[in-house]
């Protein structure tokens, strides 16, 4: 009901509308009238307008309150605020029908359609000259204010949609930075004019014309462009002297309708290349839509994405599950803020080593999904404590598993790394067993089905090279790079985790997915990326230093084994690998893992994994291990056995 009473706020520019609008009340229906009969108006309508046109008035104000016309802000009205004018003239025309029925004074239907056509042109033309009035104002403003500044020259790289949209709003409402050109690959477009800016070129002159024409700043306005495109324009940009800044993907904005403040600078991801995620909506949402939904690890870099985008999925119930209260604390925060009570969010904490909270946990919620990304995964920090990536990683997933396999979890999906495949460190060694557990445990349960998920590194993840790189130059230091020639495979956080989501929906278990991470990129170069983005000279301004590979790191990393056949799926960028493994095996070397764990045998922890995950030629000159000694043939032990806990029988099978 305050929308209605807003006249107590009334304003000298509200009256003017109102009194306008009343006066257009008025005026239309005489014109109408005028349009229909031309100069020979009945008599009867003439006198019948005397004794009526209060109504027109009266029904305006009425119809045009309650349709919020006097509480929109229309200096800054877009499309859908006109629609209001509308609603509100809709509502007069049937509402004055409906009196002028009851009263019998009618009129032809002719002059109804007329004067509603009238009356919208009307209240609509006043307002959307008041908002050109108010943007010539605004220019005006800023030219004075900018008065001696000199203006920003600006390139616009795309004739099409997107880049007529930048100029105009360029045009209209930014005046310190000036259009100067265009340059677009279609050439039955040279030398055109698009808003008086002309069209000088394609990409490969944006150099010649950015020194020619005195460019300070070149937008990028391909919003549709595919990845290879748009890394080459980025690179030739680069080689001026410009500021370089760009639209996103149509996939990264909130509507098609582009305007300046979508404009960014350049990010990493942006040169990597990679193109937006298309998934299948529906079919995630069925996965997620009215479930109970667990994820573990969910205040991590991976687990938070995760959580974020379960939620958009409206799930019965999402329960974040983390050891690190702080971070899933401000991850609570967040999503009750975005959500609010349209999402039913439960938040624990405890550790994936306690089998007694697990159990605790899925007795209690019953999740029909979970999303396991709790792990450690600093490869030189596991390499000093393989112990603790034992616990937490390979016992960790143990027990999530056995507890899901209990408690009729229908679907367990692990989030696992390209750093499993031929691992050389002791965190990709227990992520491989990880993967173990999870396809024994889809042999030994008959109601949950166990899948993995496979990606590599993810920009700006917490301990990434990323933040560290950003912070060395932040604070004009050396960047440290392990070696010139090291490789790895980058995706962006939203992603990766978008891309497990859909990987889950296809999930029937027993299946590793592979996630597609495009080309690998050499860290040396993204670090000279970065560098370059933060407005410095690579081994000018910022120096790099090589410090050689750390303890367990690769020179390249892999995404699957060479005996490993490879299935594609229903999505481009997922794949499937299909594995079998042995159930009496994992359980025995389990036990043997825990056992010396348990006596912090170090040493034989590495031996054994390494013997475990069958890497019999050991080179420690070659992976830096660490160890001092050739692996040894560790006997099992048959004696050793783990039962699986009983399966809920109660719970379905189906997601």
């Amino acid at each position: 009901m305050n929308r209605i009473f807003t006249f107590r706020h009334l304003t000298p520019r509200k009256l003017f509308l109102i009194a306008y609008d009343m006066a257009a009340s008025v005026v239309a229906p005489i014109l109408s009238l005028y349009l229909l009969y031309e100069s020979a108006i009945p008599a009867r309508y003439l006198h019948q307008f005397k004794s009526t046109w209060f109504v027109f008035v009266g029904l305006s104000a009425l119809s045009f309150a309650f349709s919020g016309f006097y509480s929109q802000m229309w200096p800054f009205a877009r499309g859908s605020q006109y629609l209001v004018i509308v609603a509100g003239t809709v509502i007069q025309l049937f509402l004055s029908v409906l009196t002028l029925q009851v009263m019998k004074r009618n009129y032809a239907l002719a002059f109804y359609i007329i004067y509603w056509f009238l009356l919208t042109a009307a209240v609509f033309s006043i307002r959307f000259f008041y908002r050109f009035y108010h943007a010539r104002r605004q220019v005006r403003q800023i030219r004075k204010r900018e008065k001696g500044r000199k203006p920003i020259r600006v390139m616009i790289v795309g004739a099409g949609q997107a880049g007529t949209q930048i100029i105009v709003e360029l045009k209209t409402t930014q005046s310190l930075r000036v259009p100067i050109c265009i340059v677009d690959d279609n050439p039955l477009i040279r030398h055109y004019k698009n808003n008086g800016v002309p069209v000088l070129g394609d990409r490969n002159d944006i150099v010649e014309l950015a020194e020619d024409l005195a460019i300070d700043e070149i937008i990028v306005a391909i919003p549709s462009a595919s990845s290879d495109t748009l890394r080459d324009i980025l690179a030739i940009c680069h080689q001026t002297n410009c500021r370089v800044r760009l639209l996103p993907f149509f996939s990264e904005l909130s509507s098609e309708r582009v305007h300046l403040s979508d404009v960014r600078d350049i990010r990493i991801e942006d040169l990597l290349g990679r193109d937006p995620v298309v998934y299948d909506m529906d079919r995630v949402s069925r996965f997620i839509k009215n479930k109970v939904v667990l994820v573990t690890g969910g205040g991590g870099s991976i687990g938070s994405e995760l959580a974020k985008q379960i939620a958009s999925f409206g799930p019965a119930l999402l329960i974040l599950f983390d050891i690190c209260e702080n971070t899933v604390y401000e991850l609570q925060q967040e999503l009750l803020a975005r959500f609010g009570k349209a999402l039913n969010l439960k938040v624990l904490i405890g550790s994936v080593r306690d089998a007694k909270r697990l159990a605790n946990v899925f007795s209690e919620w019953r999740p029909d999904v979970v999303f396991h990304a709790a792990a450690h995964k600093h490869v030189p920090l596991m390499e000093i404590s393989p112990g603790e990536a034992v616990k937490n990683n390979v016992y960790g997933t143990y027990n999530t598993a056995l507890m899901a396999a209990r408690y009729g979890t229908s679907r367990f999906v692990l989030v696992s790394t390209d750093k499993a495949v031929n691992p050389t460190n002791v965190m990709g060694a227990t992520k491989r067993l990880c993967e173990i557990v999870v396809l024994t445990m889809n042999k030994l349960s008959p109601r949950t089905s166990f899948s993995a998920v496979r990606f590599g590194n993810v920009l700006g993840s917490s301990g990434s090279v990323i933040p560290l790189f950003e912070k060395q130059i932040k604070e004009h230091r050396p960047v440290t790079v392990t070696h010139p020639d090291v490789e790895r495979f980058f995706m962006t956080i939203p992603e990766a985790s978008s891309l497990v989501l859909q990987a889950g929906a296809y999930a029937r278990g027993g299946e590793i997915f592979v996630l597609d991470m495009g080309e690998s990129v050499r860290i040396d170069d993204l670090a000279r990326d970065l560098i370059r983005l933060s407005g410095f000279v690579p081994d000018v301004d910022v120096p790099i230093e090589y410090i050689g590979l750390r303890p367990g790191e690769k020179m390249k990393e892999e995404l699957f084994l060479a005996d490993e056949s490879i299935v594609r799926t229903e999505h481009e960028k997922i794949n499937i690998l299909s594995q079998i493994e042995d159930p009496d095996l994992l359980t025995r070397e389990v036990n043997l893992l825990l056992r010396l764990t348990a006596n912090e045998d170090d040493v034989g922890l590495d031996d054994f994994i390494r013997h475990l995950l069958s890497v019999l030629e050991y080179d420690p000159d070659k992976t830096e291990l660490g160890l001092s000694v050739p692996l040894p043939v560790v006997p099992y032990d048959s004696s050793c056995k783990i039962d699986l806990p009983p399966i809920d029988e109660s719970r379905s099978a189906s997601v």
